[in-house]
């Protein structure tokens, strides 16, 4: 007994050793986030960094080290705080101390960018004005300041605005900081499994979405761009940016559709799709949609895309899309409606992806164009639903990210905060 009690604490021993050792070698991580409160954006990324992907404290593990963080807002329902307790990273008052741990260079290998949820104001287009900006130029600041930059991760759009999204990429570009950003909707579930083909003709995609215009429509861009990018280009495939945008409401939205805006077909084939809560059996869309919304996108080539919010009984994301020789298909992109809202793993694991090569797991140029194309629909709805055009996002960019079906999900648990 005696002999295998000090076995098992040799091995025991060499087991931490070797953790130990293997930590040293692993990314240290800043995070600098709006709020961090359960089931906020920072809690379902960040959190993933000390209580692993399944948010419980078992299974796998990021290969990143969480060792400081600045929160900009500490509601009642803060868990940042108590998190940073018990996991040994640091709070700092300010960006500059979390990418610096309290000194004057930069002392991190990568930094998650996370403005969701808070306080803050509306733009007069209806948007949520998240301090991204002021964020990400204190980030800068410390790049300047010591010369060298790492890795960025940038949760959801750029910026609400062209100007400032514009500001945003301009410095991304001149200090070439190792950059991605985006939703989590390209890289999760799809049922049934489906993606266009490379290199194929794209006449058309229309799409359903649901929730806040802002917040859930940059998710619905997301979702079309990462198909809309895969399509021929001239003798090649790829993007080459849009030309116009438009946004509908009310009855506008249907009329739209009986004057061939967008393929009616199309859309009850993305309706289809539904697997939460389908449509009332005998029942059109057009007749239990409450408060309908319509995004309209031209692209530069001639590609037609569409997304339409009937409100009301839809809650989910569909899309359908027509090749050039007349083939449909079709797909909903499933979201884990519950903890551990495990498709904001593989969102996370792009970014450790990134902060491990230095190379963006895919391309950031599709978040420049979706958060220009959600800023152009917002200003036309603004405008009354007048024709925006859009010289400005004319981006061309080639993606060679390609979907694969996450594996099966664990099971969601009741969603308390702990």
């Amino acid at each position: 007994m005696r002999l295998a009690a000090l076995v098992a604490s040799v091995v025991a021993a060499i087991v931490f050793t070797n953790e130990a050792a293997a930590q040293e070698n692993v990314p240290r991580v800043a995070v600098v986030t709006t709020v961090w409160r359960h089931n906020s954006h920072a809690d379902v990324i960040a959190s993933r960094l000390v209580q692993g992907y399944n948010l419980n404290g078992q299974g796998e593990f990021p290969r990143l080290k969480l060792v400081s963080a600045y929160v900009d807002q500490f509601p009642e329902s803060d868990m940042s705080r108590r998190l940073a307790k018990e996991h040994g990273f640091t709070i700092y008052d300010s960006v500059g101390g979390a990418l610096t741990l309290g000194g004057g260079k930069l002392a991190v290998d990568g930094v998650l960018l996370i403005c969701e949820h808070g306080d803050y104001p509306l733009s007069e287009t209806g948007s949520i004005q998240y301090p991204k900006r002021r964020l990400m130029g204190e980030i800068v600041k410390v790049f300047d300041t010591s010369g060298r930059v790492v890795p960025v991760f940038s949760d959801k759009h750029l910026e609400d605005d062209w100007t400032d999204i514009a500001w945003f990429w301009g410095e991304v570009q001149r200090l070439q900081i190792p950059f991605m950003a985006g939703s989590s909707l390209p890289t999760l579930w799809r049922y049934p499994p489906a993606d266009v083909e490379r290199g194929a003709e794209l006449k058309e995609i229309v799409a359903t979405s649901y929730g806040r215009l802002d917040a859930y429509g940059f998710h619905a861009l997301e979702m079309i761009q990462c198909l809309a990018e895969r399509r021929k280009q001239g003798a090649a495939w790829g993007e080459s940016g849009v030309q116009r945008v438009r946004c509908l409401e009310g009855d506008a939205v249907w009329q739209a559709g009986r004057d061939g805006v967008y393929d009616c077909k199309l859309l009850d084939e993305a309706l289809s799709r539904l697997r939460v809560r389908p449509l009332p059996a005998g029942k059109s869309i057009e007749e239990v949609a409450r408060k309908p919304v319509l995004y309209v996108i031209e692209y530069r080539d001639g590609l037609k895309a569409s997304v339409v919010w009937p409100g009301g009984p839809v809650n989910e994301w569909t899309v359908a899309w027509r090749y050039g020789d007349g083939r449909t298909q079709s797909t909903c992109f499933w979201t884990q409606e519950g903890r551990p809202y495990m498709h904001f793993t593989y969102l996370l694991k792009g970014a450790e992806q990134m902060i491990h090569s230095g190379q963006p797991a895919w391309p950031a140029e599709r978040t420049l164009l979706t958060s220009g194309l959600l800023d152009a629909i917002l200003t036309s709805r603004h405008r009354g639903g007048a024709v925006v055009e859009t010289p400005h996002l004319a981006i061309a960019y080639r993606s060679p990210w390609s979907w694969q079906m996450p594996p099966p999900p664990p099971p969601a648990r009741p969603s308390q905060a702990q």
